[in-house]
């Protein structure tokens, strides 16, 4: 089974609550790469690079988020293979 790349933008009280933490370590434990940054509208972006099984265990993974967090409402579509050798946060 290829390789696979999905950008997932999460939206809700995902900053400043760990979010970002949390998804390095989640995506780390699935095996995947890339990384996690927060955006000025508030929001989080994940770019994740691995096993499509994997990638789709992490956005179930956001749905929800670290205890702190409050997701309303994930958006996730492919992107383009980036080759990635680590999962970083931004």
């Amino acid at each position: 089974m290829g390789k696979s790349n999905e950008i997932i933008r999460v939206f809700g009280r995902v900053q400043g609550v760990g979010f970002r933490y949390s998804a390095h370590q989640a995506a780390t434990g699935l095996g995947l790469y890339g990384f996690v940054r927060n955006e000025p509208d508030g929001s989080v972006t994940i770019e994740a690079e691995g096993p499509k099984e994997q990638i789709n265990m992490l956005i179930e993974w956001c749905r929800k988020g670290p205890a702190r967090a409050e997701v309303h409402e994930i958006k996730h579509y492919p992107g383009q293979l980036m080759n990635y050798t680590s999962f970083r946060i931004r």
